[in-house]
């Protein structure tokens, strides 16, 4: 008989989890003002808020750890993170940065100005915050099967060619670069085809544009290029890496999720203009430039987590584990956005809460009740993060409303995903008693979700 799958891992260290009952989380829910973001980790049993820094590391990773070189100027850490990157993405100018967001504060502070249209593919919250708090335009001109979350397409993450076109015309010197996701993680941790980077890049070089990646997926993205786009069954996934960065002038990158360190990231070029204006906004926010926000022990594991998470069977045993929980809901009918994603699955809100108006925040709804069901942390992915129009200041409720549980690398176990299941399981078996969204009695004026405070509606 063939043998069944298993992770290409063994557990070396355990840490422990409790459980708790639903009146203590009842009582910790209410205090936290509905914001599971305001929750302790100890009242969470398991924790599907974010991927992003929330990996176990190797043995590899921590015995580099070990030999960080903590020099202020030069570290030799710093210059075997440089090379790895260089090695995978072909970029020569690497910052590091403390992570993903300053990264793109530090690029973004040199590029983007009051006015400017920065099309992509659903550019994720801090990045449509970078761009909106410098009062320029996120511009989404991701293909309009991304909303239907029932259709079953291989790369949902790509961007619209014609939409991508007609904004080049509209807005002409208005947009510097285009910016690519991969993957597409509003979209519901969706992949970008070669050819879809092939065909933005041709028509980013007819309009004299430059291409940027946030990459913070980038080696789930191969992942899903090797599996499922004629021609690169064959291919290594750095072999896929290095011709998906050669459609690209820069990248940044969120080092906590596909480089599985608890904190780091980099922005990277070949552009010398564009690593001489960011290498001083990088002193200023950030640090020295062989050491931005990070120490020599993180950037070694940083260079160690690149390399290893740049091999197939890597990326394998984490995204079996995201498709597993998405065979379980679909044995108890639970609507998700299809295909399973790389990094989480993100359950539909409006087709589970129907009875919740857009008004009351559906996915925040299910998000607390599945807290409420069994200590369940997740993040909400839809209206509340979209925040207010800047210029209308009306809440945002044109694209999809979901409920992501984004699955820690190499943290939990099959039996952790079935209670996730079951859990969600429970709620829509119930979802017809629940009546009640939420309302806002608190926000910020960008990136909200962080920071928000609510309460039950009447």
């Amino acid at each position: 008989m063939e043998l069944p799958f298993a992770e290409s891992w063994k557990i070396k260290m355990i840490e422990p989890i409790h459980k708790s009952t639903r009146p203590e989380r009842e009582q910790w829910l209410l205090k936290a003002q509905y914001n599971l973001f305001k929750l302790k980790a100890e009242e969470v049993y398991i924790d599907l808020l974010t991927d992003s820094g929330t990996g176990a590391m190797s043995d590899r990773q921590w015995a580099g750890m070990m030999l960080g070189d903590e020099s202020y100027a030069g570290a030799s850490s710093f210059y075997k993170m440089k090379e790895m990157i260089t090695q995978i993405t072909g970029f020569e100018y690497v910052l590091p940065t403390h992570q993903g967001r300053a990264a793109e504060n530090v690029l973004f502070s040199c590029l983007v100005k009051e006015g400017d249209v920065c099309p992509g593919n659903s550019h994720f919250d801090t990045t449509k915050g970078h761009i909106e708090s410098r009062k320029a335009i996120a511009l989404d001109c991701t293909i309009d099967e991304a909303k239907n979350t029932q259709l079953e397409i291989p790369f949902k993450g790509n961007v619209d060619i014609k939409k991508l076109e007609d904004a080049l015309k509209k807005y002409k010197e208005r947009v510097l670069f285009i910016i690519i996701t991969i993957t597409n993680n509003t979209a519901g941790g969706q992949p970008v085809s070669m050819e879809n980077l092939r065909e933005t890049r041709m028509l980013a070089n007819k309009y004299a544009k430059k291409v940027i990646f946030d990459s913070a997926r980038f080696a789930e993205n191969a992942y899903f290029i090797k599996t499922r786009e004629k021609g690169y069954k064959d291919k290594t996934i750095k072999e896929i890496c290095d011709e998906m960065f050669s459609y690209a002038d820069a990248m940044t990158m969120s080092a906590k999720k596909d480089a599985i360190v608890n904190m780091g990231g980099f922005f990277a070029t070949n552009l010398k203009e564009w690593y001489d204006a960011a290498k001083v906004k990088c002193i200023v926010y950030e640090g020295y430039i062989t050491y931005g926000g990070m120490n020599g022990r993180d950037m070694n594991a940083l260079a160690i987590g690149l390399d290893e998470n740049t091999e197939f069977d890597n990326l394998d045993s984490r995204i079996k584990q995201v498709e597993y929980l998405g065979k379980k809901l679909d044995e108890y009918g639970i609507p998700y956005q299809r295909p399973a994603g790389g990094h989480a699955i993100f359950v539909d809100a409006l087709k589970v809460l129907t009875h919740i108006p857009k008004e009351q925040f559906p996915a925040q709804t299910l998000a607390v009740e599945l807290y409420l069901e069994a200590g369940i942390r997740a993040c909400e992915i839809g209206y509340l993060l979209a925040d207010r129009d800047p210029v209308t200041r009306k809440n945002r409720f044109d694209g999809l409303d979901l409920l992501r549980l984004a699955i820690p690398r190499r943290v939990y176990t099959d039996n952790h995903i079935n209670v996730i299941a079951a859990a969600l399981k429970n709620i829509y078996d119930r979802r017809e008693s629940i009546t009640k969204g939420m309302k806002i009695t608190w926000e910020a004026e960008l990136l909200r979700h962080f920071t928000v405070e609510m309460e039950r509606a009447e």
